[in-house]
């Protein structure tokens, strides 16, 4: 079992489960929860944060890393982008009510997947201050220019430096087969995206959803840009 770093808060149900993006950590989603009306739990996902690493990063086995996490009560399981197809793989666990996926690049091209398993076979880079590992940090993240610094889980001391805390195996998962998974739920699923999102446009995310949700004026990480805009996604499904 892989240990986990795990925030919570909040009371009353159903609870939210909050998933991070590829290479973030459960800190993203802070000014999310400090507006949430109920119980919400947020883990650093294995290889990220002050969670630990797998010997091996498929979406089903993040996934079965984190499933301990459903509230069987019932649980909304919100995931962005990495964490939304994680969210997927939970869709059909006893107390998962319906799944928010915010971010999810649906459709990848061989040079993408190619480029992404390159990354996968670099070793952690060692910084010399923390400041540059926190840069590092952010620009994986996708979050420069929206978080000042880095939380002290997604970085860490190595010997004489610093580096980040994200374990680049996470980026050999490979194609997500979010069609095959949205084929499968059995609980309401809700595909959302900013209006600038880059990675995933409103046309791929209709052919696989009759309504998918556009944010306007936000790009791929709306929940840190804007997280009140995100609140009535959240409540469609519960």
């Amino acid at each position: 079992m892989t240990d986990l770093r795990v925030l919570r808060g909040g009371s009353g149900t159903p609870a939210i489960l909050l998933l991070h993006g590829l290479g973030a950590t459960a800190d993203v989603w802070d000014d999310l929860t400090a507006l949430l009306d109920t119980a919400w739990v947020a883990p650093d996902l294995p290889g990220h944060g002050g969670s630990g690493w797998l010997e091996e990063y498929t979406f089903a086995g993040v996934a079965d890393a984190v499933a301990g996490l459903v509230d069987p009560d019932g649980t909304v399981v919100v995931g962005h982008s990495f964490g939304g197809v994680i969210g997927l793989h939970l869709a059909d666990l006893p107390g998962v009510r319906a799944v928010v996926g915010l971010g999810i690049k649906v459709a990848w091209t061989a040079e993408e997947l190619d480029r992404a398993a390159a990354l996968a076979r670099k070793p952690p880079i060692i910084h010399p201050t923390r400041e540059e590992a926190a840069t590092r940090f952010q620009r994986v993240a996708g979050l420069v220019g929206l978080k000042d610094d880095a939380p002290d889980a997604a970085v860490t001391r190595d010997g004489e430096g610093w580096r980040s805390t994200h374990d680049p195996r996470t980026f050999a998962v490979g194609e997500p087969g979010v069609a095959a998974l949205l084929a499968a739920a059995r609980v309401p699923v809700v595909l959302a995206r900013g209006e600038h999102d880059q990675m995933v446009s409103h046309e791929q995310l209709a052919a696989l959803v009759p309504e998918p949700v556009d944010l306007p004026g936000l790009g791929h990480n709306a929940h840190v840009e804007d997280p009140a805009a995100l609140l009535p996604v959240l409540a469609a499904p519960r």
